[in-house]
């Protein structure tokens, strides 16, 4: 029976960790991106799919800028997600949204002044009929009022009675809304707090992806190289040092030109360019691990060498390779936002933190540099993140401390 008192390693490495508040902060810093990231559109104010819908009025506004809008229903079915479908994928918008500036309710119709801030557009004006304001209205089969009362068929065919002053009312409450823009509106006029969002998904991703793209050919290689060596180990550091010898960057656009620019493809391109260093540190662990009592006695045993490196040498160099990773993670972050900002990565109107960048560095030299500042401190703090505590986890593993 195990000893209640006694600290397993694992423990002893926790202990160490939590007490490096540097790198507690960063884990918290990470753990709360990525809850954020798989929320997505849930927590996103602009749920469209790409959180992409564009008021051009509206563009480059201020964190913290309010407007008011009319929502007005779309005459065209919409599929309906669930609280699933709409975290991963979004929700299409059941109404059109457009900026205004005042409103008001004359006979059939509420006309509203819309917003703008060009000069001699002010008295620019839009009419729309009650009904569609809040209902799919089918035009082919409209019927007009009667009295007081609108009568016509929606989308479904199903027919609709309804008093004129409930629609005023439900139009009010429900269709004249305040929407503010906490990060404020890219150039496009689009909700620069629900792209960021969005491209947090996407930097967690491709570093997720990648990195496991990366340790599956580095633990492979590295354990063969360093396990049989010979020709085995020849062969494969001498296709390390030459992919090591292309500088990554340069590499990962020769591999996106050849498989075409995408989201999966930066996802491949990333993962295969980062397994070198991988497979030199899994290398040199096996290489000192070989010749241990244990693995001499899994031979002796007949044990094939699959199972000897997947079942004893692989588990025993589990730390290095946990610090590889979170390094990793920090580098192919910052390669797909470079490969964004050159366009040659996540294509739009996907959101990327790199392609935000790209969008909004030539407001750096106006008033609006923080539209390039958002994301490229989004960037720096979560690479800073896995960075620090990468670092620490490399002190809290190390034996010798």
């Amino acid at each position: 029976m195990a000893d209640p008192g006694k600290i397993t390693a694992s423990g002893q490495a926790w202990q160490r960790f939590r007490s490096n508040p540097v790198s507690l902060v960063s884990l918290a810093v990470i753990i709360l991106i990525s809850l954020v990231a798989v929320a997505g559109y849930q927590v996103c104010p602009d749920k469209s799919p790409n959180a992409n819908s564009q008021h051009l009025e509206l563009a480059a506004k201020k964190p913290g800028f309010s407007v008011r809008m009319i929502k007005v229903r779309k005459n065209v079915p919409v599929q309906h997600r669930g609280f699933f479908g709409t975290m991963l994928f979004g929700q299409e918008p059941y109404y059109n949204t457009i900026p205004v500036l005042s409103y008001a309710f004359r006979g059939d119709s509420v006309v509203v002044q819309n917003y703008t801030e060009i000069p001699g557009q002010e008295d620019s004006r839009q009419a729309f009929w009650l009904p569609e304001v809040v209902y799919p209205v089918n035009e082919d089969y409209t019927t007009g009022v009667s009295g007081d009362t609108f009568s016509f068929t929606n989308l479904e065919g199903e027919r609709i009675t309804v008093p004129r002053g409930a629609l005023r009312k439900r139009i009010g409450e429900e269709n004249i809304v305040t929407k503010r823009f906490l990060l404020g509106t890219d150039r496009f006029g689009r909700d620069m707090l629900s792209r960021m969002i969005l491209g947090a998904r996407v930097s967690l991703s491709v570093g997720l992806v990648a990195v496991f793209i990366s340790l599956v050919i580095g633990l492979l290689f590295g354990a063969l190289a360093g396990y049989y060596r010979g020709w085995v180990d020849d062969f494969i550091m001498w296709l390390i040092n030459v992919i090591w010898s292309v500088p990554t960057l340069l590499l990962v656009i020769a591999l996106t030109m050849v498989m075409g620019k995408g989201f999966w493809q930066i996802f491949i391109a990333v993962g295969i360019t980062m397994w070198v260093e991988v497979a030199r540190v899994v290398r040199g662990q096996v290489m000192g691990i070989r010749e241990k009592e244990f693995v001499m006695a899994a031979r002796s045993l007949g044990y094939s060498d699959m199972r000897i490196i997947f079942r004893h040498i692989l588990p025993n160099i589990f730390a290095p390779v946990i610090i590889i990773a979170a390094a990793n993670f920090a580098s192919a972050i910052l390669i797909e936002a470079g490969l964004s900002f050159l366009g040659i990565g996540v294509q739009p109107p996907i959101p990327s933190w790199g392609t935000m960048v790209r969008d909004h560095y030539g407001f750096i030299i106006v008033d609006k540099a923080y539209l390039a500042f958002i994301p490229g401190f989004a960037i720096m703090l979560l690479v800073l993140a896995f960075t620090l505590s990468g670092n620490g986890l490399r002190d809290a593993m190390d034996v010798r401390s």
